[in-house]
């Protein structure tokens, strides 16, 4: 079986002939670039090029050679930069960065500008991470001003510094089909809920979705129009050769929902319905839903708005206990992630402790199919690669299907 038929066929709710395995088919069940590079160096592989395609996150690229010394059944199609060029992660180490992406320093922190001079994203001193900092319609009072922002709306999620064309992608899709076997995840992101926390501020958005209805209402229209327009144009030409799509939106905190049921069902449930229902129709692909926290309250308007499968499930937040969601979902949405818990598990246990825990996922998500292997998010750079080969190893030793009984379950 192939990569690309065994990520499908679990997809599809039914037992492939061993558990598939994503690592970095998405740019939330990747490497940081330290932790890549921390890794690299463990295992005493060449340095490469560490390439870090998500430059808020820090998100490397995995190199061909190491996706297939890791048994990985997945890569992604993402949006890339023409160029790239040198750079210093905060550990010193080498990276590559898109050549449009400028960091320059203020005072001890890093930050970046666009090209209006604002300050758009910022690291602070010993931070690991951008945070987008530009909220271009915090200053709005009223929805017919939102019409002034339609450049920042519809350019949302699609970072100017990834200069490459639609062409350029759709050959690389191409090319990815019908060169490899691997299961080709288009990262197309398309948040909604944090697209507006982001363009309006966290906090001024929440209060809209109570308060100030007829502007979220208005900025979540906007967004809609454009990612329906975006994916419209964007799957003509790589629908054929994808096989999933990649949308994101947290819905909830580590306590439990971010937003009550009620305002969820209201003000972004319909939105995000009619989004995937369009990716769904204009092609043959499955949608990946990736959002963190707690979410089991979420799950069957996710599974109604037509979500195939979850990323990152959060085991270690409120109510997402992995044995309860898969009896409760796990013949309608598929578990992508929650093999083994980042926050006090991968980063901090010992290699026997990562080990069991991967056993204890595999148990209760694997039955039945439905299940892709994957850490919870990505991998952070206090994540020792010790720990982090215990987790592929002890993975690799239980993911068979047949038979069960020898696989541990």
């Amino acid at each position: 079986m192939t990569s690309r038929e065994r990520v499908t066929q679990t997809l599809r709710h039914k037992e492939p002939d061993k558990i598939p395995l994503d690592i970095g088919g998405t740019e939330s069940s990747g490497f940081t670039g330290i932790a890549y590079n921390n890794l690299k160096a463990y295992l005493g592989k060449a340095p490469g090029k560490t390439q870090i395609f998500d430059t808020y996150q820090q998100i490397t690229k995995i190199e061909p050679h190491l996706r297939e010394f890791l048994q990985i059944d997945t890569v992604p199609l993402l949006i890339e930069p023409l160029r790239w060029k040198s750079f210093q992660l905060p550990d010193s180490t080498s990276c590559e960065v898109p050549e449009k992406w400028n960091p320059v320093q203020d005072n001890e922190d890093w930050i970046v500008k666009d090209e209006e001079g604002h300050i758009t994203a910022r690291m602070p001193e010993r931070g690991f991470y951008f945070e987008p900092v530009y909220t271009p319609l915090a200053g709005v009072n009223a929805s017919s001003e939102i019409d002034n922002f339609s450049s920042d709306i519809q350019s949302f999620d699609w970072p100017g510094y990834a200069d490459e064309s639609i062409e350029d992608i759709a050959a690389r899709a191409k090319w990815l089909f019908e060169s490899t076997e691997y299961a080709i995840v288009a990262n197309l992101q398309c948040h909604l809920l944090a697209a507006g926390q982001i363009l309006r501020g966290y906090e001024n958005f929440m209060i809209d979705l109570v308060m100030n209805k007829t502007i979220a209402h208005a900025i979540l229209e906007r967004l809609l129009e454009a990612y329906i327009n975006r994916c419209d144009r964007y799957l003509d030409r790589v629908g054929d050769y994808v096989q999933l799509v990649l949308v994101n939106d947290d819905l909830g905190t580590q306590q439990g929902p971010m937003l009550s049921i009620d305002c969820y069902k209201e003000m972004i449930w319909p939105y995000q319905k009619e989004l995937f229902s369009f990716i769904k129709k204009k092609a043959d692909v499955f949608v990946l839903l990736h959002s963190c926290g707690s979410v089991y309250r979420f799950i069957p308007y996710l599974i109604e708005a037509g979500v195939d499968a979850l990323n990152p499930v959060q085991v270690s937040a409120a109510e997402m206990d992995s044995a309860k969601l898969k009896r409760e979902f796990g013949n309608d949405i598929a578990f992508w992630g929650g093999g083994c818990d980042t926050q006090r598990v991968l980063n901090a246990g010992t290699p026997h402790e990562v080990t069991e825990e991967v056993k204890r996922r595999i148990s209760d998500f694997a039955p039945g199919g439905g299940f892709v292997f994957t850490q919870v998010h990505n991998i952070q750079p206090d994540v020792p690669p010790a720990n982090i080969m215990a987790m592929i190893e002890a993975f690799d030793k239980y993911r068979g299907y047949i038979p069960a009984a020898a696989a541990g379950y």
